[in-house]
């Protein structure tokens, strides 16, 4: 693809991330350069960490970080952590198993608490193997995007925190995207990430830090230095953040917090709702199997989907990209082979979905597979969500 094409101008992103920016929030980043020592930026940062409180639901610390998702997830681990704390890492796919290693790195001792391929975790079972050690941490991916589950971190998070365990988050595709009220449902550390449900580019994690995950950063003993939440909430103090930031992505986020105010919270969660219902409503009716059968655990940012027997999802992929310039995710892992994934977190409206449909239709027909009804189906679960 050459430089300049107008194939890039005609790209719709159906993934879990990176997911489609709004043009105002992408102006924003064209902003000049301004001193990030200086009043204006401390300005520009300080409403734009408030937003994202807004977001999270909280009345605590968040730290931003200049790192991908995974950079939080580090973070997490290494500011409340020492070498051989006894962890309990809940893995339903290949992002809690992320999680679960970065821990391990670092030289936590690292139980894993797995779930069939395709279903959420049990907090019967969570609660089950909280009797049989005790656990400094719990490590919890509420979305997990690879699988397309999505688990009852409240319920689960109750059950810890009754017995003085931490509890750390992998939210990085649910916050923005579904009820996650941190002061709430006491959660220790929430991870977000900038490319997902706040609608921007790359670039940004957000932390929330809970007054007990503090008290077990002042004891942890795992290495760190540019993740020391320590000195991010000196500078925070000032309006600053200890290392220099991306600005650009700065004057991103705080258009996109105040989108994100302006649809409000309830509407945000009832709009991923109802994309989430159009998508399997949609999948369903042309006769296709969901990894994740029940609707309850299901994912509200990606949806993942078998192709028909003798159809690989990567030709099917390719051809809808190729024809209708429509970018769905693949499977990771084991599962890298077997489905393919739609993703609806964010900037995405009824239309959208109706699109996707109807060119995987359309690409499903010419493959040999007699897809029909999706559209239809979708359609007739709309709501006054605008299009």
């Amino acid at each position: 693809m050459k430089k300049g094409s107008a194939v890039y101008d005609n790209i719709r992103l159906m993934l879990p991330g990176p997911t489609p920016v709004p043009p105002s929030v992408l102006q924003a980043q064209a902003l000049p350069m301004i001193n990030h020592r200086g009043k204006e930026f401390s300005q520009l940062l300080s409403e734009a960490v408030e937003g994202v409180k807004w977001v999270y639901q909280t009345k605590g610390d968040v730290l931003l970080l200049t790192s991908s998702g995974t950079g939080g997830l580090e973070s997490a681990i290494v500011n409340v952590l020492s070498p051989g704390d006894p962890v309990l890492a809940l893995v339903t796919g290949e992002f809690g198993e992320r999680f679960a290693k970065i821990a391990e790195t670092f030289g936590a001792s690292v139980d894993r608490l797995k779930s069939e391929t395709g279903k959420a975790i049990e907090t019967d079972e969570v609660k089950k193997q909280l009797t049989q050690k005790k656990y400094k941490a719990l490590l919890i991916t509420h979305n997990e995007t690879s699988t397309a589950v999505m688990n009852p971190i409240e319920e689960i998070a109750k059950a810890a925190k009754e017995r003085g365990i931490l509890v750390l988050v992998d939210g990085i595709t649910s916050v923005g995207v579904v009820d996650l009220p941190v002061d709430e449902w006491g959660l220790d550390i929430v991870v977000s990430g900038s490319q997902k449900g706040f609608m921007m580019p790359p670039g940004l994690a957000f932390v929330s830090v809970s007054p007990d995950a503090w008290k077990a950063h002042q004891e942890a003993k795992m290495p760190r230095f540019y993740w020391d939440y320590s000195r991010f909430l000196l500078f925070a103090d000032k309006g600053q953040t200890p290392w220099t930031p991306a600005i650009s992505t700065v004057y991103a986020l705080h258009r996109a917090v105040e989108l994100l105010r302006e649809e409000g919270l309830e509407n945000i969660f009832a709009r991923h709702e109802l994309l989430t219902k159009m998508v399997r409503a949609g999948v369903r009716a042309m006769g296709l199997k969901l990894l994740v059968e029940e609707d309850r655990i299901a994912s509200r940012a990606v949806t993942a989907v078998f192709p028909p027997d003798g159809i690989s999802p990567h030709q099917l992929r390719a051809k809808v990209q190729e024809k209708f310039g429509i970018v769905l995710a693949g499977g990771q892992g084991g599962l890298k082979d077997s489905i393919f994934r739609i993703g609806h977190i964010g900037n995405y409206r009824p239309a959208d979905i109706l699109i996707a449909l109807a060119a995987l239709e359309v690409v499903l027909r010419e493959m040999g597979y007699e897809a029909h009804g999706g559209v239809e189906a979708a359609q007739n679960l709309m709501s006054p969500v605008p299009a």
